[in-house]
C-alpha cells in the first residue's frame, strides 16, 4: 500500500530534511498536501513556515526524485505511509516530530489494540543481559505484547530473536533504509520479522546509515512502545535517550536490575533517582497494565534452548589500550590519579557558568551546534533556523554532544551548553 500523497511528502523530505516538526504543522495547515505544491512560490510563502534556505530547496526539489523512491518501493514490496493516512499510527502521529512518511516491509500491527513494549540496551550485551532481553521478549510475544526495539546487535537482536522464537509480533526500527545491507548479520532475522511484524524506517529504501540517523530513530521507538525496557545501559548509552524521550512523552520506564558494574550504571541510576520500575522478570513489566486482553497461552521457557542465545550477535569490546603495558609504564599509570584529581578542582562560577572546552576536536555539524551553544537555554528549532540546517541533524548533532558530555536537554527540547 502506498498513500495516495506518498510523492509529495517524500518531496517535502528530500527538501527540508527528516525528523522535523513543520511536516506535522503542515499536515495541520491543508487537508490535502497537493495544495501547498501546487500552489507555486507564492503558497510556500505564505504558508509562513519555512525560512530562506528552505524556501529555496522546496523550489529546486524535482518531482522524479520521490518517483523514483516510490517505484523503488513497488520493486521491494514495501508500504509507504504518510501522515495524512488513516493508517499512519496515532500514537506516532502525537509526537513532537512525527516521520513526515513511513517505509514499512511487512505488516504494521494495530497499536492502539496491542500493549507495546520497546526494549532497548548495549550493543555489547553481557551473558545476562542477552539471555534476559530473549526471555523476556519470548514472555512478552506469548502474552501477546508487541515488542518494539532498533535492530542492532546485542540486546536488540536478543530482543527481536525471543519474539521470533515465540511466535510473536516484533517491529524492527531503522536508522537507515529498510533495503540497506547495514548489519548483515541481522538480515535474516529482519526478513523472518516481516511474516508477522514489520520493519520500519523513515528513511527511503537504500539510504545508509549516518550517525544523526540513530538517535532520531530513538524518537520513534519510544512513540510507538506503551513503556521502554532498558537492558544494560551505561553512562553514556544512546539507550537513554529512548528512555528520556519516551518520560517526556509520558511513557513508563523499565530497568532490568544488574550488578555495580559501569555496563549497568545507566539503567540502575535510572532505577536510583526514581525514574524506572525495576525488572527482574516480564511479570514486573505487565502488572503495570490491563492483561484482560492477554493470552493464557503458557510462557514454556523449558523450550528455549542455550543454542538460541548463543546464536545472538553482540558488538565486541575493544581491548584495552594498556593490554601490553611493561611494568614501567604501569608504574607510570598508576601515578596518573593524583595528577588529575588536581586538575578537576573547579572553582563555584565554572560548575554554575559552562564555558566551551578548548581540549576537544569537533568537526562539521557538531562543531557549528556546538559553538553556537551556551548558558541560555534555546530552543532546537531556533538552532535550525540559526544555522539554516535541518531539525533532524541538529537533533542528531545535539544527542551525539550530550553523549559526549558536551550539551545538556532540557524541558521542552531547550538546550544548553554543558
Amino acid at each position: 500500500m502506498i498513500s495516495s500523497n506518498a510523492k509529495y511528502w517524500i518531496l517535502l523530505t528530500q527538501a527540508i530534511g527528516y525528523n522535523t516538526p513543520k511536516a506535522k504543522k503542515l499536515a495541520k495547515m491543508y487537508t490535502d498536501i497537493s495544495e501547498f505544491f501546487e500552489g507555486g512560490e507564492s503558497e510556500r510563502r505564505f504558508c509562513g513556515l519555512f525560512n530562506p534556505v528552505e524556501l529555496e530547496a522546496l523550489s529546486s526539489v524535482k518531482s522524479d526524485g520521490a518517483d523514483k523512491v516510490i517505484n523503488r518501493c513497488r520493486e521491494l514490496d514495501y508500504s509507504v505511509i504518510t501522515l495524512d493516512d488513516p493508517n499512519y499510527p496515532s500514537c506516532l502521529y502525537n509526537i513532537y516530530a512525527p516521520p513526515a512518511v513511513l517505509y514499512v516491509s511487512g505488516k504494521l500491527p494495530d497499536f492502539d489494540e496491542h500493549l507495546s513494549i520497546g526494549i532497548v540496551g548495549t550493543r555489547q550485551a553481557s551473558r545476562y543481559g542477552v539471555e534476559n532481553s530473549y526471555k523476556i521478549a519470548y514472555a512478552l510475544a506469548k502474552y501477546n505484547t508487541v515488542v518494539v526495539s532498533g535492530g542492532a546487535l546485542g540486546v536488540d537482536c536478543a530482543s527481536h530473536r525471543g519474539v521470533l522464537a515465540a511466535n510473536g509480533v516484533t517491529v524492527c526500527v531503522r536508522g537507515c533504509g529498510i533495503n540497506s545491507r547495514y548489519l548483515r548479520d541481522n538480515e535474516k532475522m529482519r526478513e523472518a520479522i516481516t511474516a508477522k511484524g514489520a520493519v520500519i524506517s523513515e528513511y527511503p529504501p537504500d539510504e545508509e546509515p549516518r550517525n544523526f540517523y540513530f538517535p532520531a530513530r530513538n524518537r520513534i521507538i519510544a512513540a510507538l512502545s506503551d513503556g521502554v525496557l532498558l537492558i544494560e545501559a551505561g553512562e553514556k548509552s544512546g539507550s537513554l535517550i529512548t528512555a528520556n524521550l519516551a518520560l517526556e512523552m509520558g511513557k513508563d520506564i523499565f530497568a532490568l536490575l544488574g550488578n555495580n558494574s559501569p555496563q549497568n550504571y545507566g539503567s540502575n541510576y535510572r532505577i536510583k533517582e526514581g525514574t524506572a520500575i525495576p525488572v527482574t522478570d516480564f511479570m514486573d513489566i505487565l502488572a503495570n497494565y490491563d492483561c484482560k486482553n492477554l493470552s493464557e497461552d503458557a510462557v514454556g521457557f523449558d523450550s528455549i534452548l542455550l543454542s538460541d542465545i548463543d546464536a545472538v550477535p553482540v558488538k565486541k569490546k575493544k581491548k584495552s589500550a594498556y593490554s601490553g603495558n611493561t611494568k614501567k609504564e604501569k608504574s607510570k599509570n598508576t601515578a596518573a590519579p593524583a595528577k588529575k584529581a588536581s586538575s578537576e578542582i573547579k572553582s563555584k562560577a565554572d560548575k554554575q557558568e559552562p564555558r566551551h572546552k578548548t581540549d576537544i576536536k569537533l568537526t562539521g555539524d557538531a562543531k557549528l551546534v556546538y559553538n553556537y551553544l551556551s548558558a541560555k537555554p534555546v530552543h532546537i528549532d531556533k538552532i535550525a533556523d540559526d544555522l539554516g540546517m535541518p531539525v533532524n541533524r541538529v537533533l542528531g548533532t545535539l544527542t551525539l554532544l550530550e553523549v559526549q558530555g558536551l550539551a545538556q536537554a532540557l524541558q521542552g527540547r531547550n538546550f544548553v551548553l554543558k
